[in-house]
């Protein structure tokens, strides 16, 4: 069984922009994360938080479960890229203020480059409201690369 860790181990948002609560579980290609929708947020509009923004809970999910592998090898989070989304549904316009949402990445391809996509889904409950690819990039220095494309 893997290790469930604190959410600050896994993942490198801080304050307002993490916006993921709690790792609820992971494994070698699957995570799943458990948020409340906050009344205060920088995204908050009135009830909630607009169903775009479940993108970027759909990217923390999949930085949770790069954050996992990593301290099993006893390294720090890495720092990666939302490259984009592919066929993001929502069910909801808003997701409302207080409601606990599960969101779910599974790894459907991550290549030695450091590209991956994986297929992700955010549930209210037992009910699926958002579903989308997620695109994303871990260089092997973050940092450097960030530097060179400045």
């Amino acid at each position: 069984m893997a290790a469930v860790f604190d959410i600050e181990q896994v993942i490198p948002h801080r304050g307002t922009m993490l916006l993921i609560d709690r790792l609820l579980d992971w494994s070698g290609d699957t995570v799943a994360v458990e948020l409340r929708v906050p009344a205060e947020s920088p995204f908050h509009v009135d009830g909630g938080v607009p169903a775009w923004v479940g993108v970027e809970y759909m990217a923390q999910a999949v930085a949770c479960w790069a954050g996992c592998q990593a301290r099993e090898r006893d390294q720090p989070p890495p720092i990666g890229f939302l490259l984009g989304t592919r066929r993001y549904d929502c069910a909801v316009p808003v997701f409302a203020s207080g409601s606990m949402l599960r969101v779910e990445a599974r790894r459907e391809l991550l290549g030695e480059n450091g590209l991956g996509v994986f297929a992700c889904r955010i549930l209210a409950g037992d009910e699926e409201i958002a579903t989308a690819n997620v695109s994303v990039f871990e260089p092997p220095d973050a940092l450097a690369y960030m530097e060179n494309e400045s």
